[in-house]
């Protein structure tokens, strides 16, 4: 299992001096939002930090269920080896962004876990 932080941000590009530059992290995908990056995955020595600006959680998640991904703060998105075994075990909980196949080829579940987080569930599906 693998956790990576999501942390929302106003605009990416400011947080990059910070995580690139002064922290060393590098940054390995971007996702063009507009003129701008709506997110990014930044790597160092196999830690894992994504960045996603307001503008791309509105748009890849829908104004309602936005609201309340933003109302959050950070999300926690778990890799995982079974993809079914992470359904059955989120079952009952609170469903925010139903299961997808994304264009970056993961297939994902986003649900609030009891305490309020917002929790992304995701394993890569087959090339």
């Amino acid at each position: 299992m693998k956790i990576t932080p999501i942390l929302i941000v106003d605009d990416i590009e400011p947080s990059l001096d910070f995580w690139v530059m002064k922290l060393g992290f590098e940054k390995t995908v971007e996702v063009p939002e507009g003129a701008k990056l709506g997110f990014v995955i930044l790597q160092k020595e196999g830690t894992e930090v994504m960045l996603q600006s307001r503008a791309s959680v509105r748009k890849d998640a829908g104004s309602a269920v936005a609201d309340e991904i933003l109302a959050a703060g950070s999300h926690l998105y778990i890799e995982v080896e079974s993809f079914s075994d992470a359904l059955e075990r989120v079952k009952g909980a609170d469903v925010l962004v139903p299961e997808r196949t994304t264009f970056y080829g993961m297939r994902e579940i986003w649900v609030r876990e009891p305490g309020g987080n917002v929790v992304g569930f995701a394993a890569r599906t087959p090339q």
